[in-house]
């Protein structure tokens, strides 16, 4: 693998940067509520030095009925602020599962224009397993000025996501398990109908992951995305249950030089509601 500031960085580039002054790191954990794990108690029970712990369910558009929807600009600017991260900061996110919930965080800072953010391959699991240093302090921080430029195109409404099934215009990839997309395995959250959306390819992000919960390479990206029938060469637009690993997707186009991709925001949560969108099962 090979690091990069702006996708994806080792446990070991992080071991040589993790004093470097600008660097700010963030514990992106979070779980379904059946893994019957409390993500925020971990983190101050330890986490990696100086990082803080960005709530996913509570920075983000609390005025929606769904589920972590991307923050309103002025809340993300001024959460990141008390976090004590702005511009010209380079950002580290990483979650207690490998990964799983950090690229959530790391596509948020995109679209929020700031793209000196990468994931932890491996996150906090590989991190332990070789012996890193962990603390369970809470970080100094200090105000620091962020400047934010929304990226429209890098998500998606259920407007735009209807429109791009019906007229096949962009690759539509449901990061799910292969039961939940063909409507055979029960949905998490509750009154969600089974199935998937018509048109749409299912690339359940762990195939995207080695046993360690690192990412694959980039060769091995290429042929998961082709044994589902992804056309890398069309737009993508990613999806899942409710927006969170649907961004693992994201992360791994980016990783293939994949540009032009945007995350559907609502994902399933929202489709599987409304009876009046239509439903592909199979």
């Amino acid at each position: 693998m090979t690091d990069d500031p702006r996708t994806l960085v080792s446990t070991d580039w992080l071991a040589a940067h993790l004093r470097d002054p600008d660097l700010r790191i963030i514990d992106a954990s979070w779980y379904l509520p059946a893994a019957g794990r409390d993500a925020r108690a971990e983190y101050q029970a330890e986490h990696i030095p100086g990082a803080r712990f960005f709530d996913i369910d509570e920075i983000a558009d609390l005025r929606s009925a769904l589920p972590h929807m991307a923050p309103p600009v002025e809340k993300f600017i001024s959460r990141m602020r008390a976090m004590g991260i702005g511009d010209g900061h380079q950002v580290v996110v990483y979650d207690g599962a490998g990964i799983l919930s950090a690229p959530r965080v790391w596509w948020t800072f995109r679209l929020m224009g700031k793209t000196d953010v990468a994931v932890l391959d491996g996150g906090l699991p590989k991190w332990k397993a070789e012996g890193h240093p962990l603390e369970d302090l809470p970080p100094i921080t200090r105000d620091r000025h962020m400047t934010v430029q929304r990226q429209a195109g890098l998500v998606k409404d259920v407007t735009q996501v209807a429109h791009a099934s019906k007229l096949g215009e962009a690759e539509i990839i449901d990061a799910r398990s292969e039961g939940r997309f063909k409507g055979v395995e029960p949905e998490p959250r509750p009154g969600l109908r089974g199935g998937h959306i018509p048109g749409s390819k299912n690339v359940p992000f762990q195939t995207l992951l080695n046993g360690d919960g690192t990412m694959k390479a980039p060769d091995a990206l290429r042929a998961a995305f082709d044994a589902a029938g992804v056309d890398l060469a069309k737009p993508a637009i990613t999806t899942c249950g409710s927006g969170v690993t649907a961004a693992v997707l994201s992360l791994a186009l980016e990783i293939l030089g994949h540009r032009n991709h945007a995350l559907y925001d609502g994902s399933w949560a929202e489709w599987g509601m409304y009876d009046d969108l239509k439903v592909a099962k199979g």
